[in-house]
């Protein structure tokens, strides 16, 4: 923390607080106003709210909340994480539940790029600090197939390749009931959800989505389908499948039934990245990856198969 002391200016008489901080110290109103929550502005040596008024003359005394320190790679072993396959341009891993793509503001757990680097692995340095090497992400609550570029041309390469589309990315979910058709396609915008932090929804104003699927088994409870994306938005599957009334089992934020996870011990999302397929940033083959069940999705799926 650092402390600030300013003589209130005549032009700012009868202010709020939390807008005249804003024009003497050039922050948003919001950031001035959580200063003033923490009890952190002293007007003529009186704690203040945002909604207080100053007085021309008189002393704020303010403290400074430290900056925010640069988002960094910390090594730290991720117990659980598979390497599928390692060569000189990019590693495949199979990411365990619970874990990261990298390090993010508000995530304090474990990532892939840390678990990498615990275990001696160096990747390629393009892109930002904490996402170096990162050409594609999984959801923390979804497991399965991710690939991490070593080299410089590797990270370029499979980048575009991601970004046009030519990467296969499979994906198997459990949904709650059966989907119709049972072979179809979902083609709807998604956006922030404007209700829910940290959640999306399908919205007119969003960006183009389509996901394709097949139903590969049909039970009482919930449906086993292959998921194949065509874009990549964050929660895309989740958020489709929900809008269709048949979000992925085990998945409460997106409408998933709590009985049906509680019964089958699920403590997130039945989804899982099985298949990864690209073309091989040096010699230009196709190569394909695969990944199968983990442990908890192994004993729901097996739940839901028993009459």
């Amino acid at each position: 923390m650092a402390e600030r002391s300013i003589l209130v200016p005549e032009g700012l008489e009868g202010q709020r607080v939390d807008s005249a901080l804003s024009k003497l110290l050039g922050l948003s109103r919001t950031a001035a106003a959580d200063i003033c929550a923490e009890g952190g502005v002293q007007l003529s040596g009186q704690i203040v709210a945002k909604s207080d008024r100053v007085e021309a003359g008189a002393r704020l005394d303010i403290m400074m909340p430290e900056p925010p320190r640069p988002l960094e790679v910390v090594p730290d072993p991720v117990p659980g994480m598979k390497i599928v396959h390692d060569e000189d341009s990019f590693v495949v891993v199979d990411k365990p539940v619970g874990v990261a793509a990298h390090p993010a503001l508000g995530w304090k757990g474990r990532t892939v790029v840390g678990g990498l680097a615990a275990a001696g692995f160096r990747i390629a340095t393009s892109g930002a600090p904490e996402r170096q090497g990162i050409v594609q992400r999984l959801d923390v609550g979804t497991s399965g197939l991710m690939v991490i570029a070593k080299s410089e041309y590797a990270y370029s390469v499979l980048k575009r390749a991601f970004k046009e589309r030519t990467v296969e990315k499979t994906y198997h979910a459990v949904v709650q009931g059966l989907p119709d058709p049972v072979l179809g396609t979902i083609d709807a915008p998604i956006a922030r959800n404007p209700r829910h932090d940290g959640l999306y929804a399908v919205h007119s104003g969003g960006k183009n989505a389509i996901t394709h699927y097949e139903v590969l088994e049909a039970h009482r409870r919930a449906s086993l389908v292959e998921v194949h994306l065509e874009t990549g938005r964050t929660h895309q599957i989740r958020v489709h499948f929900s809008a269709l009334k048949r979000p992925c089992v085990g998945d409460l934020p997106y409408g998933a039934d709590p009985g049906l996870a509680k019964d089958l011990r699920l403590e997130r999302q039945w989804l899982h990245a099985v298949k990864l397929g690209f073309h091989h940033p040096d010699s230009n083959e196709w190569v394909e990856f695969e990944s199968g069940y983990p442990d908890d999705l192994q004993y729901a799926i097996d739940r839901i198969r028993t009459p």
